[in-house]
């Protein structure tokens, strides 16, 4: 007799997270971070940014703007909520987004008024942890840690972690040669 099949939850098949940690030693190193990581966007990608206030959430930002080859300076989109910066080839556009203010969901992001389709553009939210998961199952989490407090430390702990199908095949460790 054989034993009865075990239960299947609806994660079993979901894939497991891929991550690397990353150590960056300057505000330069955070922007190159940016370029080598924008070779592994594709248009429909979200990636979620989470730090301290000062972490180098923009400054990795920046960095995939240039990456990707698009248009306008990429600055903090905190008074605005989020930028798109078009493709000045023939990649996808960015949207950068502060979700500070966000309560989170698509029906905010689409209440926002971006004049591009979200699957079609590489999409970044700093402070989208908790908000903004809910858009795709396929997602990459970057968060930056640093130092806190009275300090001048630059050093800085980048936490990659690809979750979905999406990011099973996806080498992140290419990112710390």
């Amino acid at each position: 007799m054989e034993a009865p099949a075990a239960p299947h939850s609806p994660d079993e098949h979901r894939a497991a997270p891929v991550s690397v940690e990353l150590t960056v030693s300057a505000p330069e190193q955070m922007r190159e971070l940016g370029r080598h990581l924008a070779k592994l966007l594709r248009a429909g990608d979200l990636v979620m940014l989470n730090g301290e206030l000062g972490a180098g959430k923009t400054t990795l930002t920046r960095g995939l703007g240039e990456g990707l080859g698009v248009r306008g300076a990429v600055t903090s989109p905190t008074f605005v909520i989020a930028r798109v910066h078009p493709s000045l080839g023939d990649g996808p556009p960015l949207v950068h987004v502060d979700a500070y203010r966000l309560g989170g969901g698509l029906d905010e992001m689409e209440d926002l008024d971006l004049d591009v389709s979200l699957s079609d553009s590489v999409v970044v939210v700093e402070w989208g942890e908790g908000k903004v998961e809910e858009l795709t199952e396929d997602r990459l989490h970057v968060v930056i840690h640093r130092a806190v407090g009275d300090t001048t430390d630059e050093v800085r702990r980048v936490t990659l972690t690809g979750v979905g199908e999406r990011w099973v095949a996806v080498d992140l460790s290419v990112l710390s040669a």
